[in-house]
């Protein structure tokens, strides 16, 4: 009897211990390719990580005010929806400009024409280019003391801008005009001293561009830039005695330091102004005083 019981609680042992090492090894982790880590997702379920917003690129342009800057202004939205804030600085005088963009103050500026630039290159040892044309302001000659050209007494006052280059320009008008005769027509930086001929003793009062507007009522005729004419409420269509053809050479530039010229914000100014927005605002804007040139 006592064999039977010890056979029996035997058993009754050897049984709890295989039932406890199998329950053992059917608790183990599962395989790996049907149980991913409990601290982990699926790389296509979890979300990417934020990506940081595009950064505001500013490109800053030295204009005059008139129309050069008005013109930029075109640009301004154009620009912004391609991630680009243009900010236009107005400057009155022709030096500035140039040196601020040579100096690194400006990115570009947008007021002159290539002779201009390759005299104030020249002159200054600056390093400026020419990256697109955008358009021309025909020079005109408008009435001072005089109502016409025929009406010019002998000795009388012309007023002229002292620039080289336009100084040049408005001498090649009024010899355009039978006033005048230049020793070499070709030459786009005369000044008095190269005339030939001047029948009626012409009397030439040099002056700095943006000066000569306002000096009208103390000469006879005057030779005047159309944007500063412009800027003088003058409409150079209208009020003219004279005025130079829309095939001028003089093609108002945009103008960088070089090695920038292919500044991804300076090439997307260039498309802007060069665009049928910008052509259509010249256009409707300046009714010929100033000509689209692209």
């Amino acid at each position: 009897m006592k064999k039977k019981i010890f056979a029996l609680s035997l058993a009754l042992i050897l049984a709890l211990s295989l039932a406890a090492c199998g329950g053992k090894d059917s608790g183990g982790s599962a395989p790996a390719d049907t149980q991913p880590p409990a601290d982990s997702a699926p790389a296509d379920t979890q979300a990417p990580a934020d990506s940081a917003p595009a950064e505001t690129v500013k490109l800053s342009v030295a204009a005059s005010p008139t129309p050069h800057a008005e013109i930029l202004k075109q640009c301004v939205d154009i620009l912004k929806e391609q991630g680009i804030e243009l900010v236009v600085n107005e400057y009155s005088d022709y030096v500035v400009p140039n040196t601020a963009v040579e100096d690194g103050d400006e990115d570009a500026n947008y007021f002159q024409h290539v002779p201009y630039l390759d005299n104030f290159n020249a002159e200054r040892g600056t390093h400026l280019v020419s990256v697109a044309g955008v358009h021309i302001e025909p020079m005109g000659l408008y009435a001072g003391n005089s109502a016409s050209l025929d009406a010019i007494p002998d000795g009388g006052k012309v007023a002229v801008p002292n620039d080289p280059t336009n100084e040049g320009r408005a001498l090649l008008l009024l010899e355009a005009q039978g006033l005048i005769k230049l020793k070499d027509s070709s030459n786009l930086e005369a000044t008095p001293n190269d005339i030939a001929e001047n029948p009626k003793n012409l009397e030439f009062v040099e002056l700095e561009a943006a000066n000569v507007p306002a000096n009208l009522d103390e000469v006879d005729i005057a030779a005047i830039n159309s944007n500063y004419a412009l800027g003088a409420g003058l409409n150079p269509v209208e009020d003219a005695l004279v005025i130079e053809a829309a095939d001028s050479p003089y093609v108002n530039i945009l103008v960088v330091k070089e090695g920038n010229e292919n500044n991804e914000a300076v090439q997307a100014l260039v498309k802007a102004l060069q665009s049928d927005t910008v052509k259509d605002y010249i256009n409707n804007t300046f009714g010929g005083a100033v000509v689209p040139a692209f």
